[in-house]
């Protein structure tokens, strides 16, 4: 059996770099240091961080102590929260995350309504979503996209600005992208700014190229990984065969002894050591 692993699999920079900076600030100290939320959506770098003692909260104001920011970024009322109640931040916020909060917060004082693609739940846009102003939606599919235009059109708004969550998939924004300029008002100002990160887009079109030359597709990731979830719906649509996977015991049960080849690709929030170890189990077994 032939094993391909993508050569973008796994760890972007902002997760390496979120990731690597909260291990040295737990390792250099004795005192508590807090996470407020999924530093990244994996369990088992969750895991790993808890056992050097980190702390989780999902609450600001449940912080004791010096109070790390993760990549996914945050409301920017809680800078504000924190600074009154003097809790040190260490904010390791991708920056191609803070590029986002500074462009929908120019554009939002200019009085532009905002378009964010994206997932309405996610931590991400959460935190976008307050750097919007009061003129924003959140659009996570077609329908929301024709009712948000509707909207627009039937308020006579002059001014709108695009803008999408980072790991937002790539065909569906160009999509979406299409319907604006063909169905809002042509007097409307549309400002579109691809804001998918290059990590993002790199993955995405080397599984979309991946899958197509292999006989089945694994995607690793955590459950709750937005990124991970949209590298499996391409696989899925242009592979023959996928599957979505968190670590090498969910592969126990399934056969791969009908395939000639293999290919592997990684969510931005999965450590190199899920990918090694699922690599070494299929290549023993089957190998």
């Amino acid at each position: 059996m032939k094993i391909i692993v993508g050569k973008n699999a796994g760890f972007c920079y902002g997760v390496r770099n979120a990731v690597e900076s909260a291990k040295k600030d737990l390792e250099n100290t004795k005192e508590s240091i807090f996470f407020l939320g999924d530093i990244v959506h994996n369990k088992q770098v969750i895991d790993e961080l808890k056992k050097q003692g980190a702390v989780f909260v999902e609450d600001i104001l449940e912080a004791k102590g010096t109070t790390i920011i993760r990549a996914h970024g945050i409301p920017k009322e809680i800078y504000e929260i924190a600074k009154k109640n003097n809790i040190v931040l260490k904010d390791y916020t991708c920056p191609n995350v803070l590029k986002i909060h500074k462009i929908a917060e120019e554009y939002a004082n200019k009085g532009y309504y905002i378009l964010l693609f994206g997932e309405r739940k996610h931590p991400e846009n959460i935190g976008t979503v307050s750097y919007c102003g009061d003129k924003f939606f959140v659009i996570e599919d077609e329908e929301g996209l024709y009712n948000a235009i509707d909207i627009l059109n039937n308020w006579k708004v002059k001014d709108v600005l695009v803008l999408s969550q980072t790991t937002f998939n790539r065909d569906t924004f160009y999509t979406f992208q299409g319907i604006l300029r063909d169905e809002l008002n042509k007097d409307i100002n549309l400002v579109i700014n691809n804001t998918i990160c290059n990590a993002t887009n790199i993955r995405q079109q080397e599984t979309e190229e991946l899958a197509q030359n292999v006989d089945c597709m694994i995607i690793i990731g955590g459950r709750n990984s937005s990124n991970t979830k949209k590298l499996y719906e391409i696989a899925e649509e242009y592979g023959k065969s996928a599957i979505c996977i968190e670590t090498k015991e969910d592969i126990k049960n399934v056969d791969f002894s009908l395939f000639n080849t293999i290919g592997i690709m990684a969510g931005a929030s999965t450590p190199q050591s899920s990918i090694d170890e699922i690599y070494e189990a299929l290549d023993s077994k089957y190998n």
